[in-house]
């Protein structure tokens, strides 16, 4: 039985992997492809946006019709005070990363986003969610010095566009930060990864639309793509293209969380650093990326800072529990980030009986 229920198990990762990997790849591919000829990247998002939250709004009734429980709903005051901070980094996260798209191939992208975990780290420690620890120094000079040598010759690079993934990165540090903090605060009642994206998404739709309205408001209202179409047609295929990578932007979201809900954290950080070798590989092959043997090892030598900070984590989390701490008011939180969750928190039993929500 135990041969079987392992093969079965092996069978199952396997699976929860390929099915992230299609949404996660396929977005980064979809949305470059998509920039070539709609340049809109901020009314791009804004879209994904409103279909994210239909679809979490559709199950949310879906999920209180099956269970006759009530779904949690923040007053207003908790609700600005505590989930527009969130809201705010979220969108600006995905906005920039979007935008660059109109500059930067997929391979800078992949590489330079890659740098965000030095961010998280960062902040991780400035709100004391991780302790310093010495093995963080080789970890933040190898990713560091990795996408240096990645960007150094770069045949395809674009400035612009790198320091607005670089932003995104930034801001991503923030991001998953205050999500962290949001999703483990017990008396909010946000473990549910729906119930999460429900509440998020308006604040994020509130928070990029002036930037929208700066950057692309009188160019949207004016192209002949949207509202000043010709044909039927063309409209129709434009609002099509947008829903699928809006349903493609709900997938990746709904993938992450049932690769971590039904493995762990760790499996997650693994399967990403395959996944942007793919990615790199693809782009190369399919894309027309270019990449020198300079850029190949600096995403090698970044790689291998992520992959020692996975490995350290798994090592130093079997024995102790001071690579990070559990926040006040929940003694064994079920929700944390990904690169920074204990293992000992992960329990296999808990799968059918919990809900967690995944951050990445």
């Amino acid at each position: 039985a135990c041969p079987r229920q392992f093969i079965l198990k092996a069978l199952r990762t396997v699976g929860l992997v390929l099915f992230y990997y299609v949404f996660s790849i396929g977005i980064t591919f979809y949305n470059k492809w998509l920039m070539r000829d709609f340049h809109f990247p901020l009314f791009m998002t804004l879209v994904h946006l409103i279909i994210i939250f239909c679809f979490s709004t559709l199950i949310r009734c879906a999920m209180q019709c099956w269970s006759g429980k009530l779904r949690v709903t923040l007053s207003w005051k908790v609700y600005l005070s505590k989930v527009a901070p969130t809201a705010l980094a979220s969108v600006l996260d995905i906005g920039l990363s979007n935008w660059s798209f109109l500059f930067i191939t997929i391979s800078l992208y992949t590489m330079t986003k890659s740098s965000a975990v030095l961010f998280i780290l960062f902040f991780s420690l400035v709100f004391k969610l991780e302790e310093p620890n010495p093995f963080l120094i080789p970890v933040v000079l190898l990713i560091a010095s990795g996408l240096f040598m990645f960007t150094l010759k770069s045949t395809q690079f674009n400035l612009e566009g790198f320091l607005m993934v670089v932003l995104a990165s930034f801001i991503g540090g923030i991001r998953w930060t205050l999500t962290q903090i949001l999703m483990q605060k017990a008396e909010l009642g946000l473990q549910n990864p729906i119930d999460t994206m429900y509440h998020l998404q308006p604040l994020m739709f509130i928070g990029l639309f002036p930037l929208f309205l700066l950057n692309e408001g009188l160019s949207v209202s004016t192209t002949e793509k949207l509202f000043r179409v010709t044909e039927l047609s063309h409209l129709l295929y434009c609002l099509l293209t947008l829903s699928v990578g809006g349903m493609l932007a709900f997938g990746l979201g709904f993938s992450e969380f049932l690769l971590v809900s039904r493995t762990s954290s760790l499996t997650l950080s693994i399967a990403g650093i395959f996944k942007e070798i793919c990615t790199l590989l693809l782009a190369v092959e399919f894309m027309g990326d270019k990449m020198s043997m300079v850029n190949w090892l600096g995403f090698t030598v970044c790689l291998s800072g992520i992959s020692l900070h996975i490995g350290l984590k798994t090592y130093y989390n079997k024995g102790t529990n001071l690579m990070v701490r559990q926040l006040p008011g929940r003694d064994k939180p079920d929700i944390e980030l990904p690169l920074l969750q204990t293992k000992e928190d992960y329990n296999e039993d808990t799968n059918d009986e919990e809900e967690h929500e995944i951050l990445h």
